[in-house]
């Protein structure tokens, strides 16, 4: 099991968000398997539209819960529109709104190495979920 990360540092899954309720679970299984991996992590989904909460809102609640440097990782396979200036956008506004608390952007989830491989791995499996 992993070491718990410093419960001062919070952690957002920032993903666009659907109107259907059901397509944010693999978003939320992604934070509840962090928060299995290391007990006492601050972890929280954010949503850009469509779906609740929004980044300021969930920004504003890992501060709320002692949380002194936040990590966003957008949960895209790409960089897109949203990713590329929407997103960077919000973080700033997020920066002047708390300057105090270090705000730290991600490259697009879908770009890190570790998950390229393993989508690799998978796709060649050929086995089913």
């Amino acid at each position: 099991m992993s070491q718990p990360r410093d419960a001062r540092h919070g952690t957002v899954l920032f993903a666009h968000g659907s109107r259907d309720p059901a397509w944010a679970a693999p978003i939320e299984a992604v934070a509840a398997r962090m928060r299995s991996l290391a007990p006492g992590t601050l972890v929280r989904c954010a949503y850009l539209e469509l779906t609740a909460p929004d980044l300021p809102t969930v920004v504003q609640a890992l501060i709320d819960e002692g949380a002194r440097a936040i990590t966003v990782w957008p949960m895209f396979l790409g960089v897109g529109r949203h990713a590329r200036e929407d997103l960077p956008r919000l973080v700033a506004e997020l920066r002047l709104r708390h300057p105090d608390v270090p705000i730290h952007l991600q490259p697009a989830m879908g770009e890190h190495p570790a998950v390229l491989e393993t989508m690799a791995r998978t796709a060649l499996s050929g086995s089913s979920p």
